[in-house]
């Protein structure tokens, strides 16, 4: 999947530059690229392989509209907050639900201290999907620009590692969704 992070802004930029960043990395187009027949609506994108369904793919808040809500789940039974992942991918064959948050930065900012916080939000999508109206298990995968290969960030990366949660630089690993 080719991509182009855009390297310049920040500050009141952030925001822009973020947006692109998530663009460029879109899970949708890493399936498509791969082969996978994608079908997309405004609810969510379902993923077919040789005919045959094996997931969805949705972002924000296509997650609820387009599976949780489908299958009897309100968040407010399980969640005080309605958490939206940058994308997810659902795969009914492992019955996994890999959430996946991509955080870019070009300046030291806010990113830095929302990293650690993957631990807490992977305990809460799990209320949502581990219960007892669903058996799946969750992922949590960032997906980093490359700006996160910086020394200072050794710690928070292995406490992402130790925690049970991953991380990638500026691509979708489509072999750990399952597939």
């Amino acid at each position: 999947m080719k991509k182009q992070p855009n390297r310049f802004g920040g500050g009141a930029r952030t925001n822009a530059n973020g947006l692109h960043f998530e663009q460029t990395t879109s899970l949708t187009t890493a399936l498509i690229n791969a082969g996978y027949t994608v079908i997309q609506n405004p609810e969510k994108n379902i993923v077919f392989k040789n005919g045959k369904e094996i997931g969805i793919a949705v972002s924000q808040n296509q997650l609820y509209k387009g599976f949780l809500t489908l299958q009897g789940i309100n968040y407010k039974d399980y969640n005080s907050k309605k958490w939206c992942p940058d994308d997810a991918f659902i795969n009914f064959e492992n019955q996994t639900a890999y959430i996946i948050e991509k955080k870019f930065q070009n300046t030291s900012g806010s990113v830095d201290e929302k990293l650690p916080n993957c631990h807490f939000k992977k305990l809460e999508y799990q209320k949502l999907f581990c219960n007892d109206k669903l058996n799946f298990k969750v992922e949590f995968i960032y997906i980093f620009n490359d700006w996160f290969q910086d020394p200072r960030y050794k710690d928070t990366l292995q406490y992402i590692i130790d925690t049970g949660c991953h991380y990638y630089y500026n691509e979708i690993p489509l072999n750990l969704l399952g597939l």
